[in-house]
């Protein structure tokens, strides 16, 4: 099965809504911009350790990529990020108010789809949607407020990226499974590891931000050191440098007034010789190993939902 491929036919087969054009392109442009399709693909791969007619549950699988979709709308008007995916965000080819209204029709679409399942899975998995929704929701909450803090803890910031990213990877294979009927033991598990996964792969989202490729990576480059975000490597650094090294790191962020790829440059030097981004990988890859022990008790056939695992971490590096 060619999880992604399948993902995308079925994304360009979905027209999300017809008129206003206005309302609508916004929708079929953000979902058009590819990605990984981390969370639609997990639904169906979740959902095929247990039964093999994965085609019927597509639109639910649609229905996350969705919601997903809608938070990055959001959140790029947010951040104020001029790409997503290496393409121009909504707010910026079109306006802010488009991409509020397009991202909030998105949120409607999601339930019209949710809407669909059969009452016995609707009954069981709508609770759960809300619950993440709602913590994807806390999640961001305090990605802004951490913006006005000077110091965030690491086990703050980690309760902060559990909520955003990493409960929403949890889901889509807790739903996958669900809607396969697999045993609810199996169920916990696979969210749980989605969960770990999803911390670690934000950890090391934090490290492409600085160290990454933006052609591969999809985003400006060194788009969190120019805006003070509060990213794993930035709280290290506050809390490891000494002396001028600390101080060079404080009027930086102090800035009002700076050229950007000279601050990039520094901050990033300070990085290295803190080795911040040796430690943030060791801590991402310490994630990926929880993850990866939850799935040793579970009954389902793992080995295809592994293999992608480490094929997206081999993608990432």
């Amino acid at each position: 099965m060619d999880a992604i491929k399948i993902i995308e036919s079925a994304i360009k087969k979905e027209k999300f809504g017809k008129s206003p054009d206005e309302l609508y392109e916004p929708i079929r442009y953000i979902m058009s911009l590819g990605g990984k399709r981390l969370r639609p693909v997990l639904v169906l791969l979740a959902y095929q350790m247990y039964r093999k007619d994965f085609k019927k549950i597509l639109p639910f699988a649609l229905s996350v990529e969705a919601f997903h979709n809608f938070t990055l709308m959001h959140d790029d008007i947010m951040d104020n990020a001029p790409l997503r995916r290496n393409k121009a965000t909504v707010h910026e080819k079109w306006n802010v108010n488009t991409a509020i209204l397009s991202g909030d029709v998105m949120l409607v679409k999601v339930y019209d789809m949710l809407a669909s399942l059969p009452s016995e899975k609707l009954k069981e998995a709508l609770p759960l949607f809300n619950k993440t929704a709602r913590e994807v929701c806390e999640g961001q909450q305090l990605d802004m407020n951490f913006e006005t803090r000077s110091t965030v803890s690491e086990k703050e910031y980690i309760e902060m990226i559990r909520l955003k990213t990493a409960v929403l990877l949890g889901f889509s294979l807790q739903f996958g499974a669900m809607l396969a009927g697999a045993p609810k033991s199996d169920q916990d598990a696979l969210y749980k590891f989605g969960t770990a996964i999803g911390i670690g792969f934000q950890l090391k989202d934090d490290l492409l931000d600085v160290f990454g490729d933006q052609e591969k990576f999809g985003k400006q480059v060194g788009g969190d050191i120019i805006s003070n975000k509060k990213t794993f490597l930035l709280i290290q650094a506050l809390e490891k440098s000494k002396g001028k090294m600390h101080q060079e790191l404080v009027e930086w962020l102090t800035a009002k007034k700076f050229n950007k790829q000279k601050k990039v440059q520094a901050v990033t030097q300070i990085y290295k010789t803190l080795a911040i981004d040796v430690h943030t990988a060791k801590k991402a890859e310490s994630y990926f190993h929880k993850g990866f022990s939850m799935l040793e008790n579970i009954s389902g056939p793992t080995t295809q939902l592994r293999n992608f695992t480490l094929e997206l971490m081999q993608r990432q590096k």
